[in-house]
């Protein structure tokens, strides 16, 4: 069952990297071409790679309990916890998105993240609402059956990621309307966020449909 795991990890991963530029053409379509526009960003340079990679990590930190759930073992509480702490990491980055839009909505100017100088203290933001995120979540999946943990989880990422993306898409329409050299750049990691943790939300799913599929080709395994 584990090999369907990183089966649904890795078409993850690939589906970002896949969606990655499509994203860029629709939210800076006018200005994709523009070497000012883009220096300093790290296309597919080890920044790229390593975001992916964390990514990807994340969703197979998800599945741990749906592998044990089909498996029919007991769910381990260091799965749990680890399946817990992938879906706050994910809740942290949609709360993030959302912030960084509102604030390039709100302020006139902004610069890249990496040279702004609150970006530090927007790491620091975005770290204690990972770890408020992982202690809400444990409280409230604690007394649940696995499969119904899950189901909550999955519930606060979809929700959340429509929300996420229902604040990025208005605020970059607004961003990108101004003419400061950055403008929409922010907004930009709002949407990339809530798309991303809309794909990562379904992989328990997806996996489920994996192992269906493996038991109807191996009954007898």
């Amino acid at each position: 069952m584990k090999k369907w795991s990183f089966v649904v990890a890795a078409l993850y991963g690939l589906l970002l990297v896949i969606l990655f530029f499509p994203t860029i053409f629709l939210a800076f379509f006018k200005n994709v071409n523009s070497e000012e526009k883009w220096n300093g960003w790290p296309l597919y340079t080890w920044q790229f790679w390593l975001i992916i990679t964390v990514l990807v990590l994340a969703q197979f930190a998800l599945l741990r309990v749906p592998v044990a759930v089909a498996s029919r073992k007991p769910v381990k509480q260091r799965s749990l916890w680890t399946t817990v702490i992938a879906a706050a990491f994910m809740m942290g980055l949609l709360v993030s998105g959302a912030s960084l839009s509102v604030y390039e909505a709100i302020a006139k100017d902004v610069d890249l993240p990496w040279k702004d100088k609150h970006w530090p203290g927007t790491i620091a933001i975005a770290v204690l609402m990972w770890v408020a995120w992982a202690i809400y979540f444990h409280r409230a999946t604690k007394s649940s059956a696995p499969d119904i943990q899950m189901g909550k989880l999955k519930r606060f990422l979809w929700t959340g990621s429509i929300l996420d993306l229902l604040i990025a898409i208005p605020t970059h329409i607004v961003a990108r309307h101004r003419d400061y050299c950055c403008a929409g750049f922010l907004t930009f990691i709002g949407l990339t966020c809530g798309i991303a943790v809309m794909l990562f939300a379904f992989g328990p799913a997806v996996y489920f449909l994996f192992v269906e599929r493996w038991k109807r080709l191996h009954p007898k395994d």
